[in-house]
């Protein structure tokens, strides 16, 4: 089975064609995802043709199907370029739907990608999240998580995400202390990725992320886009920012009532060929 490999800021991902993948992925995704037994990632990315670009879809590293991936987009656009299945400017196809990209070489396997990706979704129904009566949007309100009363803020970019603003960067313990219930808590019926927020200034924010299905990830690209959707909603931020994450930095722009861009690079690492069964 032909496969590439490719990153965005350290966000890694398998990407095979559809048509070579089995019937049941998740074990199979399991397995390939295995850093230790496997090719090793936070996902796979499933792609094939479409008239103005590729399909894509993800399955993580767990072998459950997710929604998108802004970094996973990227990087099949990046591939898509390089292989000449796409113009620089095309579209990636998405379960929650079409999100143009418009992809610039950098140098040696390298791309700087812009990416429109849409509109955010701000209804706790839509999200979704577990609230009678409904509300839009949804921001600081309290769980209960590991012992503490956490301020969380929901949104969507076509996958849930749930951003937690700290007054300093958390380590990794408590990034491992607060991910995991907050993934899975049942305010998040289709369970949540993780955005722990610090604030630097008007126009930079600090975030790492607990991604569901994957755990800690170096980057998220719709969990950055969400953490700046979060900081604009809740007043600590301009409508362009910087987002710092431990495997580098995306810029993120939301002008007021239109859709979220961001802009990023990715890397296409190399292709190979799964000999195991």
């Amino acid at each position: 089975m032909k496969f590439a490999k490719a990153h965005g800021l350290g966000n890694d991902f398998i990407l095979v064609a559809e048509r070579l993948a089995p019937a049941e992925v998740g074990p199979w995704a399991r397995r390939l995802c295995d850093r230790h037994r496997g090719i090793g990632g936070d996902g796979i990315l499933l792609h094939a043709p479409a008239p103005d670009g590729v399909r894509m879809r993800l399955i993580n590293a767990d072998g459950g199907e997710a929604e998108i991936s802004g970094n996973g987009l990227r990087c099949l656009a990046a591939l898509a370029v390089r292989k000449g299945w796409a113009p620089p400017r095309h579209v990636v196809h998405t379960a929650p739907g079409p999100r143009p990209v418009e992809v610039t070489a950098v140098g040696g396997q390298r791309f700087r990608i812009a990416t429109d990706l849409g509109a955010p979704i701000l209804a706790s129904a839509e999200i979704p999240v577990a609230l009678d009566p409904a509300r839009s949007p949804v921001l600081d309100h309290p769980l209960e998580v590991a012992g503490r009363t956490l301020r969380v803020t929901a949104t969507s970019l076509g996958n849930p995400h749930c951003a937690v603003f700290l007054p300093e960067p958390p380590d990794d313990r408590l990034l491992a202390e607060l991910g995991p219930p907050l993934e899975k808590h049942p305010f998040f019926p289709r369970r949540t990725n993780v955005e722990l927020v610090t604030v630097m200034s008007r126009s930079e924010i600090r975030v790492r992320f607990w991604e569901r299905g994957v755990g800690p990830t170096q980057a998220s690209g719709t969990g950055s886009a969400s953490a700046a959707v979060a900081s604009i909603l809740n007043g600590l931020a301009d409508r362009r920012l910087r987002i710092v994450c431990d495997g580098g930095v995306l810029e993120v722009e939301w002008p007021e009532g239109g859709h979220v861009h961001q802009t990023g690079e990715v890397e296409v690492l190399f292709e190979g060929e799964w000999l195991a069964g």
